[in-house]
């Protein structure tokens, strides 16, 4: 068994990558970060009995999917029994017009590149009849909130798709499951170690091991959409009892 992850230099992607050759899977990591790629495969080498193959890629970039799929397929001759769609950005800020281009990249990382990889690799498996494809969603998916305006409405197409997808998918042995956790604690959202290892503490912040572990099970199990932990319960729900007088007040506090 062969997996594809993207985002696999660090964080969650490398704990995939982790968790996943534990169970003997070889792995094809994918990142932008080229130093970090080649540590992370050097590493898990010295770990694990398992092929590790990088890519250092850019799938920010509109044609990233395609790129990455044709590499695979045709160059590497490989077809991956999963895909991990794991790789993502993030900020927090009011937007404004010298954000469009950072807009733009998070546009193209989280949905174009999301969505193509998906139907490429999902096709290909639908013909050999056998698959898995994971992406990578948030519980901000069911928070459209100011600060995260493109993330969250991004993270809320990922599920929509995701779900819809895995009932195309199914019936040809493909299993499609959408993952929307809560906060992990991952550099993406650049806090500092302690701060991290305070959220943590407090249970409002999950390891990416504890993440991980779930995220495997549901889709070996062909889960269409899983959103581990007790925050995906009732964050939201909180939050949209807010009224908007409210909301607009604690923005201006924040921003």
């Amino acid at each position: 068994m062969r997996a594809l992850i993207t985002g696999g230099s660090s964080g969650m992607g490398l704990e995939y990558a982790r968790q996943l050759a534990g169970r003997g899977c070889d792995l094809i990591l994918v990142s932008n970060r080229e130093d970090e790629l080649a540590s992370a495969a050097d590493s898990l080498r010295s770990q694990f009995p398992v092929d590790v193959i990088t890519h250092f890629q850019d799938l920010a970039l509109p044609d990233a999917a395609d790129t990455l799929f044709d590499w695979c397929t045709k160059e590497q001759g490989l077809l991956p029994d999963i895909v991990i769609n794991n790789a993502g950005m993030f900020f927090f800020k009011e937007l404004e017009e010298e954000d469009l281009e950072r807009a733009q990249a998070m546009l193209n990382l989280h949905v174009v590149t999301v969505t193509r990889l998906s139907l490429l690799f999902g096709n290909a498996m639908k013909r050999r009849g056998s698959g898995y494809l994971l992406n990578m969603s948030s519980m901000a998916a069911r928070i459209p909130a100011p600060g995260i305006t493109i993330y969250s409405a991004t993270k809320a197409y990922l599920k929509s798709f995701g779900r819809s997808l895995s009932y195309e998918l199914k019936p040809h042995g493909v299993g499609v499951t959408t993952v929307c956790p809560a906060a992990i604690a991952t550099p993406l959202y650049r806090l500092s170690e302690d701060k991290l290892r305070l959220g943590v503490r407090l249970g409002l912040i999950k390891t990416p091991q504890w993440l991980v572990r779930r995220a495997l099970r549901a889709m070996f199990r062909r889960r269409r959409v899983v959103s581990p932990g007790f925050m995906n319960v009732y964050l939201p729900f909180l939050i949209s009892l807010l009224p908007g007088p409210l909301v607009a007040w604690l923005w201006k506090k924040l921003k």
